[in-house]
């Protein structure tokens, strides 16, 4: 035995693995795992919630142009109805303009009825397929359209009722009587 045992004596066990921090590991990532699931299940929640939020947005911004169109519509029937009949009325508008002033008026209001038309087209069925983004600028459009003919049609007013003022104050300076 003497013999084997010489000066340098190297020895070599077998090494100790802890087996507890590998438990341990295992166990972190099964919860990891599991934290990333809920997280997923959450994020596609979100994903879900803002679809839906942005669909009432949509439908929110249709009611609102469709409220605004009926305002702007309502204006322009009640101008016609009120303000053109005053101004055909007037002994200072010319028989020959009458025919020309109801009809720049009622270009006016066949568009407008046009507009609503196409607009109940775009609302009561699924009109080409549109999504509800797609319909709101639509609706959007023709809000905004129906603004510049609530301007033209008070333009048109106002312009009608300038040409009549004027002629009325012409007439009264033609037949004043002369006194001094």
């Amino acid at each position: 035995m003497a013999i084997m045992l010489s000066g340098k004596a190297i020895g070599q066990g077998m090494p100790v693995y802890d087996n507890t921090n590998f438990i341990s590991l295992a166990k972190s990532l099964i919860e990891s795992a599991k934290q990333t699931s809920q997280l997923l299940k959450t994020v596609n929640f979100l994903k879900d919630q803002k679809e839906n939020i942005e669909k009432v947005h949509d439908v929110v911004k249709q009611l609102q142009a469709v409220k605004e169109l009926t305002r702007n519509n309502r204006i322009l029937f009640e101008v016609v109805r009120g303000d053109l009949r005053e101004i055909l009325n007037s002994p200072y508008i010319k028989p020959e303009e009458v025919t020309r002033i109801s009809n720049s008026f009622n270009a006016i209001i066949e568009n407008s009825l046009a507009d609503l038309d196409f607009v109940d087209q775009i609302l009561s069925s699924d009109y080409l397929k549109m999504t509800d983004a797609e319909r709101a600028f639509v609706l959007k459009e023709k809000e905004l359209q129906s603004k510049e003919m609530v301007v033209e049609i008070q333009q048109k007013t106002r312009r009608y009722r300038d040409i009549i003022s004027f002629r009325e104050m012409q007439d009264k300076i033609n037949n004043r009587e002369i006194g001094y």
